[in-house]
């Protein structure tokens, strides 16, 4: 059997292994100005340090610029110590020419996501990563990252997903679309991208 030989049965099969539970329904809390949540409880003190944190200390006017969005996603990388070259995308580009430029990965290789973003305005409350996975135009697989909630600030946020592993084998081998977004609790689309990832024996197979 050559690669990307599977059959739509064998597919549907990976597809119900990798079926997961719906998700709670869960009704966030009403959004918040950064100047409500700095104006509250400004007595307490254990309070006031944890705003501090998640909000930062500082003038957030710097990232206020009109023309910005409130949460800008940069990059997405897979991190990989075997690889020979890095696997990033930039996300602040044609986004099109994702569905056509794969990234190579070579089978039964460890690896972590990192997608790579900035809020510049408002804080944001349950950020979330969202992954589907088709071959073949059937649905095989889909994940859903927390992300968290952050504040604005100039520097970029790093989120990284849990260690995970390349499919291996003969009938693993071959291309896999990718439709990736980037929401949140009150499901802003920040972000959609398409892109394809080919397993191969090696990474120059």
């Amino acid at each position: 059997m050559a690669e990307d030989e599977v059959t739509p049965e064998q597919l549907t099969a990976i597809a119900a292994e990798n079926e997961e539970p719906e998700p709670v329904n869960y009704r966030p809390p009403a959004q918040k100005s950064m100047k409500e949540l700095q104006e509250l409880d400004k007595d307490d003190e254990s309070l006031r340090k944890y705003k501090e944190t998640l909000l930062g200390a500082g003038d957030c006017d710097a990232v206020s610029d009109p023309d910005l969005p409130n949460v800008q996603v940069t990059r997405m990388s897979l991190l990989c110590d075997t690889a020979p070259n890095p696997l990033e995308l930039d996300l602040q580009g044609d986004l099109e020419v994702f569905k056509k430029q794969g990234i190579v990965l070579k089978e039964g290789v460890e690896y972590k996501i990192k997608i790579s973003f900035k809020v510049n305005k408002e804080i944001v409350s349950g950020l979330k990563y969202v992954q589907q996975t088709f071959r073949k135009g059937i649905k095989i697989d889909k994940s859903d990252y927390m992300v968290g909630s952050y504040g604005p600030r100039l520097a970029e946020y790093d989120f990284l997903t849990a260690m995970e592993e390349a499919p291996r084998g003969l009938m693993a081998r071959g291309n896999y679309e990718i439709k990736s977004k980037f929401t949140d609790d009150d499901k802003h689309d920040h972000l959609s991208w398409e892109w394809k990832l080919n397993i191969k024996k090696d990474w120059k197979d």
